[in-house]
């Protein structure tokens, strides 16, 4: 094991090898392309491969084929040994020695609201459905919010057209600015959920508290080109896909799983087909 986390260690103490790991880590469970890798983090492909030469090396990134394209993913297995073996031997078994914000106990989690956060880049569609649909499944148990890393100036009226549609309320509805939840005195969040992969690919600060997160990508319905329908469309397949995982989180035992379970669930809904 020594040699396993010596290794890994080595690997991630390198700028690029780390920005690689923690950008797949925040696309988990999608393997990304090596191209779009690349530019997302600005890399010559000759420095990127070398990095995902190292990091598959060391065990902390998977390589698939899908046709003549190689994927690549974060192997979140290796990544939680490593933090397992931190915690529990270089902290001397006492994880609260080495991290900041310890989890909430177990008491509190199980009386009160959840608040859960959809993040996308403009906040005009994809996570104002997901807000839309969590609120109205599950009032009872979550609190949430919905923002985007650039804002439009208002929501998308294909958007509004289909939650109206749907016999949805978007009175209360507006684009904001994930700058909304991330200053002091800000709603601590439980879950954050990106579902829009440029949202994804950005470099966040740590969330406060250590919230649950989740990546539940959606292509853009905004790009759709075409007919009036042929738009409509694109913006029904990305609410029925969303709706699917609103669903299945909404009927998740929040209050009764552990952490790894919880997360594990979340990272499963994300493999649903669409």
């Amino acid at each position: 094991m020594e040699k396993e986390v010596i290794s890994q260690l080595a690997s991630l103490a390198h700028e690029r090898r780390l920005s690689v790991f923690r950008l797949l880590m925040r696309r988990f469970p999608d393997a990304v392309a090596a191209g779009e890798l690349a530019q997302v983090l600005d890399l010559p492909p000759s420095s990127l491969s070398t990095c995902l030469s190292h990091l598959r090396q060391a065990g902390l990134v998977a390589q698939t084929r899908v046709g003549t394209s190689l994927l690549y993913s974060a192997d979140t297995q290796a990544a939680s040994r490593l933090v397992t073996y931190l915690a529990s031997d270089c902290c001397r078994g006492r994880p609260d020695m080495c991290l900041s914000n310890p989890q909430r106990s177990e008491p509190e989690r199980a009386i009160r609201k959840y608040n859960v956060l959809f993040i996308c880049t403009g906040n005009s569609a994809r996570s104002i459905f997901a807000e839309t649909l969590m609120r109205e499944m599950a009032e009872d148990r979550f609190d949430v919010y919905s923002a985007g890393t650039k804002p439009q100036s208002e929501l998308n009226p294909f958007a509004v057209e289909l939650l109206a549609s749907k016999g949805h309320d978007t009175s209360g509805l507006r684009a904001k600015n994930l700058d909304e939840f991330t200053g002091d005195g800000a709603v601590q969040m439980d879950f954050v959920f990106t579902v829009c992969d440029t949202a994804a690919n950005e470099d966040c600060p740590p969330w406060p508290g250590q919230p649950m997160t989740g990546h539940w990508g959606q292509a853009d319905p905004v790009k759709a080109t075409g007919t009036d329908a042929e738009k409509r469309l694109a913006f029904q397949q990305v609410y029925g896909a969303l709706k699917n995982r609103i669903r299945a989180f909404a009927a998740l035992p929040v209050e009764t799983l552990d952490r790894a379970s919880l997360q594990t669930e979340i990272d499963d809904i994300a493999k649903q087909e669409d």
